[in-house]
């Protein structure tokens, strides 16, 4: 939960950054987009997917668990002990 307050906060920083460099007499509009660009969307992408790779791992682990696990929590094959006897005509 920290992870994602830092982002929003480094994103509210980096939109005023960029505001302030669009409306400035020196800025452009097209500096202050590289500079959402470049200080925020691209940074925070990246952190953001690596920070989250312990949580894909654990839910990729539980999925697999999941998966693997018998449909009725036994440990043994489900269907009847024995087969069916042969009936010849």
């Amino acid at each position: 939960m920290k992870m994602y307050l830092v982002a929003i906060g480094w994103a509210y920083v980096v939109g005023i950054w960029a505001l302030v460099e669009a409306l400035s007499p020196q800025g452009s509009v097209l500096g202050a987009l590289a500079t959402l660009l470049f200080y925020g969307v691209l940074p925070l992408a990246v952190l953001l997917y690596i920070l989250g790779t312990p949580a894909r791992r654990r839910r990729r682990g539980q999925r697999e668990a999941e998966a693997s696990a018998p449909p009725d929590g036994r440990d043994h094959a489900a269907g009847d002990a024995l087969a069916p006897e042969r009936e010849e005509p």
